[in-house]
């Protein structure tokens, strides 16, 4: 029989969790979580549970403390608890305007901090460790104006009278697991990381944290103080990721090695399957379309703990059944025929679910959306500017086009593309069309035709670095980028209807207009025209855009443009 160790007595929120966390499990009880972690090294017990954060009293700091002094023991998991607690007496009718003392252990008393200014204002706070010795003398004294604050399973088993309940509403404790050996990769992991004493260097703290974000790795809580002893930085981390995983393991080897600068200088507490002390009202997401893009993205969100499931043409598990068995469907299928799909399987969504439209055209596919489905279905686009060789949506753009039918299902994706670090601008859905006209639709037509155009005209390819300037490098590298991927993702883009076309339509003519201007060697005009756009474009936008294009001049001279 395994044995736990933890807080007592009997009825505890610690003996809650760890009931909860192994019911057949033997418990033993301590008054200070260091005996418990101590019987733990000592070989009397098999896992020592301890409480580290609380929704209402945040990071629990004397037990973080503990946790960071292990040696040959490892934070192994964890448990989230609903905590209830209760207001109990001795005397049965007792006012809390008449209480005079609380008795309670203090991170209780601190987690009921409101209840008590708001009701017993004038009491006396008694903080105490052995909650049973604190009852037994509240009861034998018969104290009637001395009241007791814990879980109602410790008030009713010492036969108090219950004066109130629920006095810290929304109020959960998270519970360390400490065991002898590391967990597993469960795919869904976080790890908890604590420095030895750093010594004072300028920008070290950015600089460990950067080498997290520049890899894509979320960091799920951060906490610097001083080193009780040498008063020197310490660093405490949980990130997301297994200890094992490549990813982070290559960020700490680098900060260790790297950053800070000194062998053994991270204390890696432990790997164990992630904790979200939020909510989540999503647990699954459907895909239909079984591309690389519904690929990565499923991806992504089960690594934040959600299940999946891609449906496609192939795919033994038909859209239609899927469509049953999730909370969002997500369609993401070529432009060309998204509506069409929204038009087969609009209808099989149900009130209560959502339905996510990755893609890039946005008018069409949300009107079609909004008049197949039921009225009690969430609504709303995205379109992702990145395809699924990204590593990350670390600083990618995302246009989200909401609809009145956007409800918290959609918000929870959305804060799922923020957290991972997205740049998200929410659009209409006019407003978007005609900005994918000016952003992708319109260059990757000039792309198209500028390849045609060296191609008519037998232009050497090798020529072409020789005679460009690297200003003028900049649609040749476009030209080749379109080019070296799939055409047809591209000839989507370029097909795409809506206020786009405008965009194309426009080009097209003043095109013509340059053209013209230029055949006929009318200088005059055509410095006349660049004044008058220039009138147009803010200063701003010229001086950001002009810093930019010499960023990019310093790369390409940097790497040697004409080379291989």
């Amino acid at each position: 029989m395994s044995i736990i160790s933890t807080l007592g007595p009997l009825g505890s929120d610690a003996h809650q969790a760890a009931q909860q966390y192994n019911p057949d499990a033997e418990q033993l009880f301590f008054n200070h979580p260091s005996d418990a972690v101590e019987s733990l090294d000592k070989g009397r017990a098999d896992f020592a549970i301890i409480p580290v954060y609380n929704t209402r009293e945040g990071e629990i700091k004397e037990y973080f403390r503990l946790i960071a002094e292990l040696d040959q023991l490892y934070w192994f998991d964890n448990i989230v608890l609903p905590i209830h607690l209760s207001l109990g007496a001795v005397e049965k009718d007792l006012n809390p305007r008449d209480v005079e003392v609380i008795v309670g252990r203090s991170s209780v008393l601190r987690q009921c901090e409101d209840y008590i200014t708001r009701h017993m204002p004038q009491a006396t706070l008694i903080s105490v460790y052995d909650i049973e010795n604190g009852i037994e003398t509240l009861v034998k004294s018969h104290r009637t104006t001395h009241v007791l604050i814990d879980t109602e399973e410790i008030i009713t088993r010492n036969k108090l009278h219950m004066i109130d309940r629920e006095l810290a509403p929304h109020n959960r404790t998270r519970f360390a697991v400490i065991g002898t050996k590391t967990h597993e990769q469960t795919g869904y992991d976080a790890t908890s990381i604590i420095t030895k004493p750093l010594p004072d260097r300028v920008g070290l703290l950015v600089d460990t944290l950067n080498e997290f974000t520049r890899r894509g790795i979320n960091i799920v809580d951060l906490r610097s103080e001083n080193d009780i002893k040498t008063q020197k930085l310490q660093i405490y981390l949980e990130v997301e990721g297994h200890r094992d995983n490549t990813l982070l393991a290559d960020a700490l080897t680098h900060i260790e090695n790297n950053v800070i600068q000194e062998p053994r200088c991270l204390n890696i507490l432990g790997s164990f399957p992630r904790v979200d002390m939020r909510i989540k009202k999503i647990k699954s997401f459907g895909f239909i379309g079984s591309g690389s893009m519904s690929t990565w993205f499923a991806e992504q969100l089960q690594s934040e703990g959600y299940q999946t499931v891609i449906t496609g043409r192939t795919s033994e598990l038909r859209p239609e059944d899927m469509i049953r068995q999730v909370d969002v469907v997500i369609i993401c299928v070529p432009i060309s025929v998204t509506s069409a799909t929204i038009e087969q399987y609009g209808n099989q969504l149900k009130k209560g679910q959502a339905l996510i439209i990755l893609a890039g055209e946005s008018e069409t596919p949300l009107n079609k959306a909004l008049s197949v489905t039921d009225d009690g279905v969430e609504i709303m686009l995205v379109h992702n500017l990145w395809g699924p060789r990204a590593v990350t949506m670390k600083d990618k753009n995302a246009s989200v086009v909401k609809t009145r039918r956007s409800g918290s299902l959609c918000s929870e994706f959305e804060s799922f593309l923020y957290k991972y670090g997205a740049e998200i601008y929410h659009d209409s859905a006019s407003k978007h069309d005609l900005m994918m006209g000016v952003s992708q639709k319109l260059p990757t037509a000039i792309s198209v035709a500028l390849a045609m155009t060296l191609s008519e005209h037998d232009i050497s390819f090798s020529d072409i670095d020789s005679h460009s300037t690297l200003t003028s490098l900049y649609g040749i590298l476009a030209m080749a980028r379109i080019h070296n991927q799939n055409p047809r993702t591209y000839a989507e883009i370029m097909a795409t209807s809506g206020e786009g076309e405008k965009i194309i339509s426009s080009f097209i003519r003043n095109l013509t207009q340059v053209a013209e201007f230029s055949n006929k060697r009318m200088i005059i005009e055509l410095s006349e025209l660049i004044e008058q756009n220039k009138n147009v474009m803010p200063h701003t936008f010229l001086k950001t855009k002009m810093s930019q294009a010499q960023a990019v001049d310093a790369v390409l001279s940097d790497i040697g443009f004409k080379g291989d």
